[in-house]
């Protein structure tokens, strides 16, 4: 189980650098054909700086999660990848109500599928 849920963390860390490179660098590519609908194509060189502010959150995200691959004390370890996950899981919830339900589907149910997971191992 704790192999599963150190897979799930790192395909999200995975997402959440993506994302970070997606909205900070790419933003009127990949961006634009990822947010075509969300967003009229006219807005994306103006919301540049926007996106950009935005990627960055999503790599201290993807940090956070990769820190727990090299915390050596399980229950620490454990305890910071609850908040991060937490953290990607109020993300994605409030970007599906937000912006676009697909956002919840893509960001915060692989995070709660992992938190779940996580918490099982840790308290039960």
């Amino acid at each position: 189980m704790e192999t599963l849920i150190k897979i799930l963390i790192g395909i999200i860390a995975l997402e959440h650098l993506y994302i970070l490179y997606m909205e900070m660098f790419a933003w009127e590519t990949l961006g634009k054909k990822t947010f075509r609908k969300a967003l009229p194509e006219h807005l994306f060189k103006p919301t540049k700086g926007l996106a950009a502010n935005q990627g960055l959150y999503n790599g201290f995200l993807a940090a956070g999660l990769i820190w727990t691959f090299f915390i050596k004390d399980p229950e620490w370890s454990t305890n910071i990848s609850i908040f991060f996950l937490s953290c990607v899981a109020i993300a994605g919830i409030y970007g599906a109500w937000s912006a676009s339900k697909k956002i919840f589907v893509v960001q915060a149910l692989p995070a709660l599928i992992a938190l779940l997971l996580q918490w099982l191992v840790a308290y039960f």
